[in-house]
């Protein structure tokens, strides 16, 4: 086996490899087809196929000239991690001119704006237009989702702008609207079992399948999510000649934040202060959907009555629902605590 990160080695590099986004990929085809693609907002939870979408739909565009015509930028490095990145990244020296982040002038929003307008305004090799990727755009303070919105406006005959997004409810409803909004759902356990049986064949791996197996374990796993099932089966490869179900077990991969069980009880005990101080922590690094996702998991564990348990897979699945359609994550997570405060004191 390779020293290389499976996640890397087995992302797609076409449209049709992509899996579990059929109306999604058909969409994108349709547009390239009559040349009429839109700035595109892709939300949905980590690990969904956002980037891999759209590297493939670069190289659809552009052929071997994808990787000049296609600028990503991780708005959350901005902003959050601020002018100690502006010095750590090559693309802005001319900019800032300096590699000490105590001697920079400019705001990090200023630095912002004159990247963006700089990329947009390049002209782009052998096509109408170049396309750049705003990741984790939720990251993007107001101010500068105002300023985006009017580069966008300014370019959109040149450049294509893709933000792609964990928290679309972040967003404002203006930049929201300049795109066509397109969800990523999590894969389901069918076309994630297929995934690990390809990779496991091209690797020569062994592992068990059927009932009770390493793939069905890994699938269990992975909840959906390629990138862990693909993470999973890697290490796994690297403890036992044959993966079974007990060799996925014993790698203790799951990690799910202890502050999702401290939600949980708070909620159960009716503490709506504490539930809601708990909601506020785990957004600070979680999105919506990946909480939910694990107050699932955790409850499912917790061995609840029938009737309980069943109340509250329906609360969680009526917040899903309501964070797929854009709803605010705190909103919605602070509701369902509340209703299940309520339900415990019936």
């Amino acid at each position: 086996m390779e020293a290389v990160i499976w996640t890397e080695k087995y992302r797609p590099k076409t449209l049709d490899e992509i899996i579990g986004h059929e109306e999604i990929i058909s969409y994108l085809k349709h547009l390239i087809e009559s040349n009429n693609l839109p700035h595109l907002v892709l939300y949905g939870a980590k690990n969904t196929g956002k980037r891999s979408t759209v590297i493939a739909l670069a190289r659809a565009l552009y052929g071997g000239t994808w990787e000049n015509n296609l600028a990503f930028f991780d708005a959350s490095n901005f902003f959050d991690r601020g002018k100690r990145y502006l010095v750590s990244d090559p693309r802005f020296a001319k900019l800032i001119g300096t590699d000490d982040p105590k001697k920079i002038r400019k705001s990090v929003i200023s630095v912002f704006k004159e990247v963006i307008n700089e990329y947009a305004a390049m002209a782009a090799l052998d096509s109408d237009f170049r396309m750049i990727v705003i990741d984790s755009a939720e990251a993007l303070s107001p101010d500068a989702q105002h300023a985006l919105r009017r580069i966008m406006e300014k370019y959109s005959k040149t450049c294509r702008f893709i933000l792609s997004t964990t928290h679309l409810s972040r967003l404002i409803p203006p930049l929201r609207s300049r795109g066509l909004n397109l969800f990523f759902d999590r894969a389901s356990d069918e076309a994630v079992a297929a995934r690990i049986r390809s990779i496991a064949s091209a690797e020569r791996a062994s592992i068990t399948d059927g009932a009770g197996g390493g793939v069905q374990a890994i699938v269990h796993y992975a909840g959906g999510d390629f990138a862990r099932a693909i993470m999973a089966l890697q290490i796994a490869c690297m403890q036992d000649c044959e993966i079974t179900a007990n060799t996925i077990y014993e790698l203790d991969l799951e990690r799910i934040p202890q502050r999702v069980e401290q939600l949980l009880n708070a909620s159960l005990a009716g503490d709506f202060k504490e539930a809601r101080k708990e909601i506020d922590n785990l957004l600070m690094g979680e999105s919506g959907a990946d909480i939910v996702d694990q107050l699932r998991k955790v409850s499912d564990d917790r061995g609840l009555d029938d009737a309980l348990s069943a109340e509250l897979a329906i609360l969680l699945a009526e917040a899903d629902i309501n964070l797929i359609n854009g709803s605010n994550e705190r909103v919605q997570l602070g509701a369902w605590a509340s209703q299940v405060g309520a339900i415990v004191e019936r």
